[in-house]
């Protein structure tokens, strides 16, 4: 007889349930921040109600305090009233299977650079180097932790680096020394990172630069220009998940080639891609980091062998669900626009994506708790142009959902120079020269109308 096949879908339901709740938490102070309640449910969420110290807390009633959409506490600053054991409880149709264990918050006042590092030193092979880095937790009573990262993600140099009171000492500088560093300091409430180069000297092979992608559903084709005259040295990619650590290698096999296919790559996953030129003399500088996203599988795609990432889980293993699904922005930086004032840039937020509606870029004063200034974009760069010279700004850069979510950035903290002392005088050399070449001219001007008068003169006389 003929075969017969029929499908069904069971819908598993149950009240709203608690899958995560973290015993303590640290809020910075004076910035805005999320509590949020890990739940799951189905039916669908359709309130969550939260208690502070054992008695209702309602936001309506609070200050600076809003509900979001999912049910999380958004503070707009925080203070220390808002330091306490909270609760919370998420209830469906179906009821509720009971409040969160208590949630410990702790307001807590970020680290705060005492002193950074210069933004470049130029040093030789063979000298030494102490680069300063100094902080201290926002009330200043305490230091925080304070560790010394190269960017590229390759060791500080074993045996050469120390690291004494915040300041990092390089001594006997080797060729790969030269990069990015990254002075990093935290505590529980938050992490600022000032980064500073060094530049070694007569250093070959010199940096990959200009790299360009190109990608498919499970690869990327990267494109580079080598560094210095060297284009016969050897390359190398390094990549990962940008929701990934781990980085992997693969070594360019024709000497001398400016472009690599990497694949085996999962469909609709941003990687992070980086160039090594290596010679006989040594490696040479990592490439600027190159983000780019294989290409989303259509529906109903299928792969031999997936290996499909991984839903976003707690701690304790369970799923959290898809209001949650977004990571923060990275790599913020701060650079002097050609066109005046100041660029600010960052990169995507490596989850969330495809529920991201805008940025909210805001800056303090470094020292003040006051927000200097607010912008919303829908890209990934603004320009600003109001901020005082001989002043530190500390920058921050948040996500917003379509579902009113958000995660911010970590924190990046800019030194204003005092660049307009440099414009007065400037300006007052062009004015100088101005008024010499005015000057030059009258002179030439009335030499010649008094040798033509000369001429005149003596033709009146000879006739």
């Amino acid at each position: 007889g003929e075969k017969q096949a029929a499908s069904s879908f069971l819908n598993v339901t149950y009240p709203a349930k608690i899958i995560y709740s973290p015993r303590e938490i640290f809020l910075p102070y004076g910035r805005p921040t999320l509590l949020d309640c890990h739940f799951k449910a189905n039916p669908p969420l359709i309130t969550l109600h939260w208690e502070k110290d054992g008695f209702l807390f309602d936001p309506l009633n609070v200050q600076g305090v809003f509900y979001r959409k999912n049910g999380s506490l958004f503070f707009e600053r925080v203070d220390e009233s808002h330091s306490g054991e909270y609760t919370c409880t998420p209830y469906n149709s179906l009821g509720t299977e009971g409040r969160s264990p208590p949630i410990h918050v702790v307001v807590q006042r970020p680290p705060v650079f005492t002193v950074t590092p210069q933004n470049l030193y130029l040093r030789k092979i063979g000298d030494s180097l102490e680069i300063p880095c100094d902080a201290l937790d926002g009330d200043g009573t305490h230091r925080p932790t304070i560790v010394w990262f190269k960017k590229d993600g390759t060791p500080l140099p074993a045996g050469r680096a120390v690291v004494t009171g915040g300041n990092l000492t390089l001594s006997n500088i080797h060729e790969n020394d030269g990069g990015l560093y990254q002075c990093v300091a935290s505590n529980e409430a938050a992490t600022i990172t000032s980064e500073t180069e060094l530049m070694v000297e007569n250093s070959v092979p010199r940096a990959p630069h200009n790299l360009t992608a190109e990608s498919t559903l499970t690869s990327i084709t990267v494109r580079w220009l080598p560094g210095g005259s060297r284009a016969s040295g050897d390359f190398s990619i390094w990549y990962r998940p940008t929701d990934m650590s781990e980085w992997r290698t693969m070594r360019i096999q024709s000497r001398g080639s400016s472009e690599a296919t990497v694949g085996n790559l999962l469909p609709g996953r941003e990687y992070e891609l980086m160039v090594l030129s290596q010679d006989s003399q040594g490696d040479g500088m990592f490439s600027k980091a190159l983000r780019a996203r294989t290409k989303t599988p259509p529906p109903g795609y299928t792969q031999e062998n997936p290996a499909s990432p991984q839903p976003w889980h707690t701690p304790t293993g369970a799923p959290i669900d898809p209001f949650q699904q977004i990571s923060r922005p990275l790599n913020v930086r701060v650079e002097m626009s050609a066109e005046g004032g100041y660029l600010v840039e960052w990169d995507p937020p490596t989850l969330g994506v495809d529920i991201l509606d805008h940025y909210v870029v805001r800056w303090f004063r470094h020292g003040h708790e006051q927000l200097a200034e607010t912008m919303e974009t829908n890209t990934n760069s603004v320009t600003i142009s109001n901020l005082e010279e001989k002043s530190s700004y500390i920058f921050t850069v948040t996500a917003v959902t379509t579902n009113k979510y958000m995660s911010e950035s970590d924190r990046l903290t800019l030194q204003v120079p005092a660049n307009g002392g440099t414009r007065v005088a400037a300006l007052a050399t062009v004015m100088g020269i101005g008024l010499l070449l005015a000057a030059l001219a009258t002179v030439w001007y009335v030499r010649r109308w008094y040798r033509n008068n000369q001429l005149k003169g003596s033709h009146i006389s000879s006739s």
